[in-house]
């Protein structure tokens, strides 16, 4: 589509997906939606983004990044069937992280099918220069329809530049108001008045103070990416020790396996469907220890110990899922350490030629995220990141730590013996 061009648009589920290649000094860049009534976000609720990463009415989500042989996609699903009837319009829109779109090539933004993956629009971007955000398009109401244009506005202010234009208030550290001068004082004649005899009534009660009034909770554009050389990351610095927090895997297969490949130490046949397992080893204060994940069926539990819950076991890696397990850090007193890790369960004889990426999502803070290097050595076991109480500090540690189990040696117990865990281990199954 050229620039400023619309096509009309199926009003049911709908997959945006913001494109790019990457490279050697290519940014990352990052998608994101904003729900408009007369052009504005009614409140900071309408900015779905990787922070806030989904509506109250559900009719749109980000769904995360996945690489696909050099190219980065980052996803929004959108289900115009669930907008809000006040809603006007979608703002679709992309953020560098980094440097600017003038370094980032092959930048599109592509409307598809959720259901069928037919694509609906398509709009490349081209000429970008010292932009840092993008309006690249929109979502709008005509005449009860829905339409898709083209814009590929850009802004040199980001993100937060972005979002401000539309309404959202942004956290960002406010310089202290000047204290205003304060004049001389001035002499005047005074006329003292005579005495004025006592009142005969007391005086009518001083009026209760009004309540101060509640500052709006503003958005925060913080991203956390750990790397090899800024490993670790404080979540009480960040602000994320309480509320719930969503620890996502995501992956892409390189290219079609084949062969055999390890379950649980047996040999079996290969099946088209590659199935990762995210799982998580658990030591809590009062020296209870255990293992949550799919296998056995122990997933665990949010309200009650161990205060991690497995959502479920995903086959397919899709972007729209992936595995993910929720932390309760209302209850973070409880946790000594946490060990997150993935295991290949079937489909493939080690994690090489696959491309996965950790998101850890606290309901409070930043979001943190790291990719897994590649892997070289023929590992079914994926030691992902150790988050660790202090006594003052959850501290989450970048382990991507690739483990190869001995013969005979499952994958769990492998993990176990590398990260001192000390758990007795018997044959499951799913």
């Amino acid at each position: 589509m050229p620039k400023g061009s619309n096509t009309p648009v199926p009003t049911t589920a709908l997959r945006v997906e913001l494109g790019w290649n990457t490279g050697p000094g290519v940014p990352d860049a990052d998608a994101s939606a904003l729900l408009l009534v007369g052009g504005k976000v009614r409140s900071d609720g309408d900015f779905v983004f990787y922070n806030q990463p989904a509506h109250s009415s559900g009719a749109v989500r980000h769904e995360g990044k996945r690489n696909a042989g050099g190219q980065v996609i980052d996803s929004l699903l959108v289900d115009l069937a669930r907008v809000e009837p006040a809603i006007e319009t979608i703002v679709l829109a992309a953020s560098a992280d980094g440097g600017a779109f003038g370094q980032v090539p092959g930048l599109y933004i592509e409307v598809k099918d959720a259901a069928q993956g037919a694509v609906t629009a398509r709009f490349d971007s081209a000429g970008a220069t010292v932009e840092t955000a993008f309006v690249l398009g929109e979502f709008y109401r005509r005449q009860g329809a829905w339409k898709f244009r083209a814009v590929g506005q850009g802004y040199s202010s980001g993100l937060e530049g972005l979002a401000t234009d539309y309404g959202i208030t942004v956290d960002e550290p406010q310089q202290a108001a000047a204290a205003a001068p304060t004049a001389p004082p001035v002499a005047f004649p005074v006329t003292v008045p005579p005495p004025v005899p006592p009142a005969t009534m007391p005086p009518p009660p001083a009026a209760p103070p009004a309540p101060p009034a509640t500052p709006a909770q503003p958005v925060r554009l913080t991203k956390v990416t750990l790397t090899k050389s800024a490993p670790s990351v404080s979540l009480t610095k960040q602000g994320g020790t309480s509320g719930a927090m969503r620890v996502n895997l995501n992956w892409q297969v390189r290219k079609q396996f084949s062969g055999w490949a390890s379950k649980l130490g047996r040999p079996v046949a290969m099946h088209n469907d590659l199935d990762l397992d995210l799982c998580a080893l658990y030591e809590l204060t009062d020296g209870s220890k255990g293992v949550v994940q799919a296998l056995g069926n122990a997933f665990g539990a949010l309200h009650q110990p161990p205060f991690i819950h497995l959502d479920g076991d995903d086959r397919t890696g899709a972007v729209a899922s992936g595995e993910n397990l929720t932390i309760n850090l209302d209850h973070k007193q409880h946790f000594r350490r946490i060990l997150v890790f993935v295991t290949i369960y079937e489909g493939a004889r080690s994690f090489a030629d696959l491309h996965a990426t950790v998101t850890l999502q606290p309901q409070y803070g930043a979001a943190i995220d790291f990719s897994l290097d590649e892997c070289t050595v023929p590992s079914t076991v994926c030691a992902l990141a150790l988050i660790t109480n202090t006594g003052s500090d959850l501290v989450v540690q970048r382990e991507a730590r690739y483990l190869v189990p001995e013969r005979g040696v499952s994958p769990q117990r492998t993990v176990d013996y590398a990260y001192g865990w000390g758990m007795n281990w018997t044959p499951g199954r799913k």
